[in-house]
């Protein structure tokens, strides 16, 4: 599921991708549900392949997302992050990944964090388990 939700670079919120086009993706906002074309020099990152710091291994956002949502039970999360302070953002964050590298994690980074977790639950889009991918089978018989 998060494969196809994205991140792009100048624009609010989430998007979710809906279609490709021959130079772009068309992408509908979990904010609002508007549909808008996303161009390849927009830079547009998928949820996917995204991963937080942390001392050992980098940890997938998946899994982050996921803690989040046993954390919070569904919900979304209560600390307004535009209000909080450093310290007050760095706690949350390891109630949820607590060996997070507090050097290379940035205060703006925890912000975009449940501020994505918040639109991702009001959206509905909280399956956050990572489903095998099937392969296609050949059209073609040999």
């Amino acid at each position: 599921m998060l494969k196809t939700i994205l991140s792009i670079s100048g624009k609010p919120g989430l998007y979710k991708l809906v279609s490709q086009g021959k130079n772009m993706l068309i992408v509908e906002s979990l904010l609002d549900g508007r549909r808008s074309p996303a161009y390849g020099n927009d830079k547009i990152v998928s949820l996917g392949d995204i991963s937080m710091f942390t001392n050992a291994d980098d940890v997938s956002l998946r899994q982050v997302l996921k803690n989040m949502l046993e954390k919070e039970k569904g919900a979304e999360v209560s600390l307004d992050c535009k209000k909080a302070n450093n310290e007050e953002l760095a706690a949350y964050l390891e109630q949820v990944l607590p060996d997070f590298d507090r050097d290379r994690v940035h205060p703006n980074d925890i912000r975009k964090l449940i501020s994505w977790y918040n639109i991702l639950v009001k959206s509905g889009n909280t399956d956050f388990e990572e489903k095998e991918e099937q392969p296609a089978e050949s059209a073609q018989a040999e």
